[in-house]
């Protein structure tokens, strides 16, 4: 192509793909002025008119706006500069549409009302500051005036929970769940009992001290019961309670009497809150990480049983 060849802005056309109009359009706002005229006075365009109009439509079809490309054509600003900057922003464009879909799959599976779905969108669309300082809020109202244990507080800090860029629809659900969990006095309260109770000592792991191998046993008799459909208050229930009871007494060389069967139940429910471990879950669930096992949903079954068995 000779580097004096002048084109009309038909040919621009034709060899660009852009319309007619868009590049009188462009020429008209300086983006690309006419090299000269013909003596006609119809405008002619030059080899650099034609680089520059390629370059523009290319730029325009990855986003970037007029005024920057005018920047770029101008040498204002570099190609490489101005790719940067897109990445950057399409990045935060991408994140705000993954969040959205994952919102609007959890509200699809849920069949949320509008007024929770407008919850969890206002929710979901707290920044990353913002959601560190619901936490932050959540820590300080729980253990701020408590003489808790300084172990399990540090451990509540560092396992905050932290919604990732690209939540999937059960991060979206858990983070949901878990900002409104932090927000009941009711369930405040109850993770600052668990945290006075670790403080004051009076806190017994009954996992520990019954021994992994009674608990596997625990874990698998309740989970038969349960899979089997026995509810905790039916009679059938019976010799299964009495069979673990006699095994934990003999752990903890106690009487198997109505006495023991209530001080099992009551160390399962000072031990795990239903609530606290629930919270333990929606931190596992929006952090991505491995769910510890453990006997929940087994312990409000068990311990259900043990008090309709002490009744009984």
């Amino acid at each position: 192509m000779d580097v004096t060849t002048l084109y009309s802005i038909g040919e621009l056309s034709r060899r660009t793909g852009l319309s007619v109009r868009t590049i009188r359009f462009y020429s008209d706002s300086g983006v690309v002025a006419p090299t000269t005229r013909s003596p006609a006075g119809y405008r002619l365009y030059d080899l650099d008119a034609l680089l520059r109009l390629e370059l523009l439509r290319t730029l325009r079809e990855l986003g970037v706006d007029l005024a920057t490309i005018q920047r770029v054509l101008d040498r204002e600003l570099s190609v490489a500069e101005v790719a940067a900057a897109q990445a950057d922003a399409l990045d935060v464009q991408i994140r705000m549409l993954q969040l959205r879909r994952s919102v609007l799959r959890v509200v699809a599976s849920r069949g949320s009302s509008p007024e929770e779905t407008k919850l969890m969108h206002r929710l979901t669309q707290l920044t990353g500051e913002e959601r560190r300082r619901l936490i932050d809020d959540f820590l300080e109202g729980t253990f701020g005036t408590v003489d808790a244990a300084p172990a399990a507080v540090a451990m509540v800090r560092v396992a905050a929970p932290d919604l990732p860029d690209d939540p999937s629809s059960a991060q979206v659900a858990a983070w949901v769940e878990l900002a409104e969990l932090v927000g009941d006095e009711d369930f405040r309260a109850r993770m600052r009992r668990t945290a006075m109770c670790q403080a004051a000592g009076r806190t017994l792991d009954i996992e520990s001290e019954a021994g992994e191998e009674l608990m596997e046993f625990t874990r698998q008799k309740v989970a038969e019961a349960r899979e089997s459909g026995l509810d905790p208050l039916d009679d059938r229930v019976a010799p299964v309670i009495d069979d673990l009871v006699h095994r934990f007494a003999e752990v903890f060389a106690r009487t198997p009497d109505a006495e023991f069967r209530a001080w099992i139940a009551q160390q399962f429910e000072e031990a795990h809150d239903p609530r606290v471990d629930r919270y333990w879950r929606l931190v596992w669930i929006i952090n991505g990480w491995q769910v510890v096992p453990n006997l929940i949903p087994v312990y409000p079954w068990l311990i259900q049983a043990l008090r309709n068995d002490r009744d009984a």
